[in-house]
């Protein structure tokens, strides 16, 4: 049976993907901030997180047996309602840490794929002004990615950013062209059919190669 662990699993994208995989019959650990009755009839197991709380990302490591993991998917992230530093700490530095921290600890499989959701917002595509607080946030996440994906690759491991679409999700709002269901169903076929020259890509839901 293969493991998922998927951090950020509140709602909107995070929590579809966890029941994507539970439903499909895989071991599910997922992290909410505050744990739901939702989530836990899917029989995931649910793990209290808040990724501003680097300890608590190290707790949550050490609870997980090594070579455990066989999918890890960091989607936690925020698009107003915070200041600046800490759309940056929650968008850019905490999904790094986190994945630094699995790796380090080896709960990762080999072969394991690893999933960071990112955003077109955060393609700079050559320019060098602000993309806005949210754009910024997501290109940091995107620059630390690709500096670190050749010592991710030592691990063993195919690790991608992906841009899950414009969705219909508290974040994307009501006038979003995507389901969570049709953004769910692309990224876990993006996912699944990862190989070793996708490590270090920049893709889409439906599994096109985006631009930085």
């Amino acid at each position: 049976m293969s493991t998922a662990l998927i951090i950020g699993a509140s709602r909107g994208i995070g929590l579809g993907l966890a029941q994507h995989y539970a439903a499909d019959g895989w071991t599910v650990h997922a992290t909410q901030r505050t744990p739901s009755a939702l989530l836990k009839r899917s029989g995931a197991v649910i793990h209290r997180l808040d990724v501003r709380d680097r300890t608590g990302g190290e707790d949550l490591v050490a609870e997980i047996d090594s070579g455990e993991v066989d999918l890890l998917i960091h989607n936690a992230g925020v698009y107003h309602g915070v200041s600046r530093a800490e759309m940056m700490e929650v968008n850019a530095v905490a999904p790094i840490g986190l994945v630094q921290a699995a790796l380090d600890a080896g709960i990762v499989a080999s072969g394991g794929r690893i999933g960071i959701m990112t955003s077109q917002t955060g393609a700079r595509r050559g320019r060098t002004g602000s993309l806005g607080a949210y754009g910024d946030s997501k290109a940091a996440l995107n620059d630390e990615f690709r500096s670190r994906a050749a010592d991710w690759a030592r691990h063993g491991v195919v690790a991608v950013v992906i841009h899950p679409g414009w969705v219909r999700t508290d974040m994307g709002g009501d006038g979003a062209p995507l389901s969570v269901t049709e953004s769910v169903a692309g990224i876990s076929r993006v996912l699944a059919e990862l190989t070793t020259a996708d490590h270090g890509s920049f893709l889409t839901w439906d599994g096109q190669t985006h631009s930085w």
